[in-house]
């Protein structure tokens, strides 16, 4: 019997827990690569297309040994999207007098990222374009529960950029942006119906879940030491339209702190969830926690 959050058939709606621990979760470019925050509030943010970069990364290596047809990345670093697209038209794929919309067919069922995230293929040649792609999955910003206090550090390397420095000096001068803590919470929803339309298979949703709790793991990184994934709730409704309003079932997960930024613990949270009486047709997996 499949579980039910491996069932494409099935509506979910989804609450995931992310700590930083002196790690930098997401960096902001146009503040020089500072972690995000709320200006008002103080609390920290981080982007769904970051999240989404890092279970791409994940998925591919999940894949490269195997090398399961269906699993190719359409987002690829290093890699034009019009190339991808072009894919659609060679003579083992759709062909070169395929239709548009049998290249967006080939495209969902080659790329994984297409078929779950959706994606915009109208760029390129006009004979060469797959059109428009919505994806089921769908992921918010996460938001730091407590306001984070972003730092920033100075650090040094021994030896220079240049060669034709080292005569003039022995070291440069660098900085690193961290938070010492947060703890970010962040949701997600799968739609059914939009699954149906892009193929999307239980292997697609068990290689989805599989790369969501390991991917922080396969992205350490010097700004991104500490990065965990702490917590993964999915609620899963009995059919594909939804038992229940998505907001009531994601209330349920609630996290408590000390309000303000002096946490440097998971320690220093309560995550409470509200399952003992949920409502008819839904079931609660915990993947995390």
């Amino acid at each position: 019997m499949t579980s039910p959050h491996l069932d494409p058939n099935r509506k979910m709606d989804f609450v995931f827990l992310l700590e930083a621990r002196d790690s930098n979760p997401n960096g902001d470019p146009d503040a020089g690569g500072m972690p995000r925050t709320d200006p008002v509030s103080g609390q920290g943010l981080i982007t769904d297309v970051a999240l989404k970069r890092k279970i791409r990364n994940t998925v591919t290596l999940l894949n490269e040994d195997e090398k399961t047809p269906g699993f190719d990345i359409y987002v690829e670093a290093g890699v034009s999207l019009n190339s991808q697209h072009e894919r659609a038209y060679a003579a083992d794929a759709a062909g070169s007098e395929a239709s548009q919309l049998d290249a967006q067919a080939w495209m969902c069922r080659t790329f994984f990222d297409v078929r779950m995230f959706g994606a915009v293929m109208t760029t390129g040649q006009k004979n060469r374009q797959a059109g428009r792609v919505r994806g089921p999955v769908q992921l918010t910003f996460s938001r730091s529960v407590d306001p984070i206090t972003p730092l920033e550090a100075g650090i040094t390397r021994v030896t220079p950029t240049k060669s034709e420095d080292l005569a003039k000096k022995d070291t440069e001068m660098g900085s690193k942006h961290f938070v010492p803590y947060g703890l970010y919470r962040g949701e997600g929803h799968f739609s059914a119906p939009l699954a149906g339309r892009t193929g999307v298979t239980s292997d697609d949703l068990a290689m989805f879940w599989r790369a969501f709790t390991i991917m922080l793991d396969h992205d350490r990184a010097a700004a991104r030491g500490e990065l965990n994934l702490r917590g993964l709730y999915v609620f899963t409704h009995d059919d594909k339209f939804g038992r229940a309003p998505a907001r009531q079932l994601l209330d349920r997960v609630t996290v408590k702190g000390p309000g303000d930024a002096t946490a440097r613990s998971f320690s220093d949270y309560q995550v409470d969830i509200q399952d003992a009486d949920l409502p008819a047709g839904i079931a609660l997996t915990t993947l995390i926690g």
